[in-house]
């Protein structure tokens, strides 16, 4: 029986700033190599070598670590031993030392959601009613999205299916075995027809059917990975220069390490929208069933109502949560061609990243603080008025918003 000092388990080692470092000299992935046996062949990946199509190659887990190389999120992660981690941590370059945690699809699991049965003929082309619903067609002539880069960090995309193969740009897969991007579970497609199926004469169409898709694979065929990965994924988007990251993922805690990736892509310009989490009502009226990555501050929490603006009963909610959207029985694209429904804030997620790429889009110029505020303003509003922990400071308006001609007044972002 292995020794527990001597099981390798994902940690997540975040280091000072490099000018704030006393040995700023030497590369913070050699510091890491320096606890590990020699001759140990860890390979460590890096968002700056991850071109589009490329992936992590099939490895033992414990031979896999990835390099973050932002100025304020200095991370790399790795398979250390207790033994090593404990050297590493008086080590005076490193800041801090948190176990990884897994990350899940949000209702990977639940697919009772799923119906065959109503999907479209490939002969007509369906407008979902949460797409209608949140008045996207109405803003359609100023906007549809187009060149807005929205990365859906999730198990992938289906880039064959004939309802998204116009709008896909690439993506990259930090999956191991996964050699590309595509969606081998079914989740990340779902999410991404919602955001820019295009108009085309088939199928369904999305929030905004111009905007260009990237699939970042951070989940398996299983729907599940760990903060490790959505960290990778974070900086690819960074690097890349994505407008919009949508995480249509959580768990209900997270390391350290996340939120400070969330706030440099903050800091750098990209908007981030995540799913607020499907764990119901908080056990008192001041509490949160809100999810990481949803509960931070920079980070768009989205709840989900149904067709009759009525909060779902699995919607979580709390004081983290910005704004709501359709989320109950969603049809969109489904993994090998087909059209499926869905239920979840998984689903409610993509209608506001989708809206958020056509107003940028109307928008050429703004910021991402100026997209949120022009998102949070122009709500329609279904609780009291201003904020409430439910719906948010209401349900998304894609038209209201693309079509705003003067700047929306800051509104403030809830979370931690």
């Amino acid at each position: 029986m292995a020794n527990k000092q001597d099981t390798r388990r994902s940690v997540i080692v975040t280091f000072k700033p490099k000018d704030k470092r006393p040995d700023a000299g030497t590369d913070k992935v050699e510091i890491v190599r320096s606890v590990l046996p020699k001759g140990m062949q860890t390979q460590f990946f890096a968002a700056t070598d991850m071109v589009s199509g490329t992936s992590i190659p099939p490895m033992p887990d414990d031979l896999i670590g990835y390099d973050v190389n932002q100025y304020e999120a200095p991370i790399v992660t790795a398979q250390l031993t207790q033994a090593e981690v404990e050297k590493l941590s008086k080590n005076g370059n490193v800041a801090a030392i948190e176990e990884d945690m897994p990350c899940y699809a949000i209702d990977a699991d639940q697919f009772s959601h799923l119906k065959f049965e109503d999907q479209p003929s490939v002969q007509a082309e369906t407008v979902p009613a949460g797409v209608s619903q949140i008045r996207s067609r109405e803003a359609w002539p100023s906007s549809q999205g187009e060149g807005v880069r929205v990365a859906v960090l999730d198990t992938g995309i289906d880039f064959h299916h004939p309802d998204l193969v116009a709008n896909y740009r690439g993506g990259v897969s930090f999956v191991s075995g996964a050699v590309t991007p595509m969606d081998d579970h079914g989740h990340g497609t779902h999410c991404a027809g919602t955001i820019a199926a295009p108009i085309n004469g088939i199928g369904v169409v999305g929030v905004a059917p111009s905007a260009f898709l990237y699939a970042v694979k951070v989940l398996n065929s299983a729907g599940s990975g760990a903060f490790s990965q959505i960290i990778s994924g974070i900086d690819w988007c960074i690097q890349n220069r994505m407008h919009i990251i949508s995480m249509s993922l959580g768990a209900g805690a997270a390391p350290a390490a996340l939120e400070t990736i969330c706030k440099t892509a903050w800091a750098r310009g990209l908007l981030i929208v995540a799913a607020a989490g499907n764990s119901g009502a908080p056990s008192s009226p001041s509490g949160s069933t809100v999810g990481f990555p949803a509960k931070y501050r920079n980070v768009i929490a989205v709840s989900a109502v149904d067709s009759a603006n009525a909060l779902a009963p699995f919607s979580s909610r709390g004081p983290e949560v910005d704004i709501c959207a359709p989320g109950v029985t969603v049809l969109s694209t489904t993994r090998g061609g087909g059209y499926g429904n869905m239920s979840g804030t998984s689903m409610a997620c993509p209608h506001v990243s989708g809206a958020a790429a056509v107003i940028w889009g109307a928008h050429r110029f703004a910021t991402n603080e100026q997209i949120w505020n022009l998102l949070a303003f122009h709500v329609d509003n279904l609780g009291p008025p201003g904020w409430d922990a439910n719906f948010g400071y209401g349900r998304v308006n894609t038209d209201r918003a693309a079509m705003a001609f003067d700047p929306a007044p800051v509104v403030a972002k809830k979370g931690v």
